[in-house]
């Protein structure tokens, strides 16, 4: 197994990170030309921004805390040279589902489905975590 494959996932996790700035920049800019900001607190205070900008920020929130437990179990998997066909599944499965996260996070926000994939990332997290420790034992 060529353990190089491991980066691929982890470059799709950190472009999506990148896509929300790029989105988040955008709807800051549209809201302050809208007028929609209040000026006097958006330096400290979230909610001095329209609500669909609050959006995209606690999703970008959201992408520096389970994700960062995918990058170090990622790196650990290279490092050990245990990255397998079931890594690699899981490390798939794992952006696709924080891909879908995001896109309910920005649009609908509908909570039900959003912890659904939520929760179903937090398993293939777990998942790579086993596979991991599993590797360390095993040597």
């Amino acid at each position: 197994m060529n353990r190089e494959l491991i980066v691929w996932p982890v470059l799709f996790q950190i472009g999506l990170t990148i896509v929300l700035y790029i989105r988040l920049a955008r709807a800051k800019k549209r809201a302050a030309a809208l007028n929609e900001v209040d000026e006097g607190r958006r330096s400290l205070y979230d909610d001095a921004w329209p609500d669909y900008v609050i959006q995209i920020n606690n999703c970008i929130r959201n992408q520096f805390e389970v994700p960062v437990l995918f990058y170090v179990l990622t790196v650990l998997l290279y490092l050990l040279d245990a990255v397998t066909y079931l890594t690699l599944v899981l490390a798939w499965a794992f952006v696709l589902l924080r891909i879908g996260h995001a896109y309910v996070h920005t649009g609908t926000n509908y909570v039900p489905v959003r912890r659904k994939l939520f929760m179903a990332s937090v398993f293939t997290t777990l998942g790579l975590f086993v596979l991991c420790v599993y590797a360390v034992l095993v040597g």
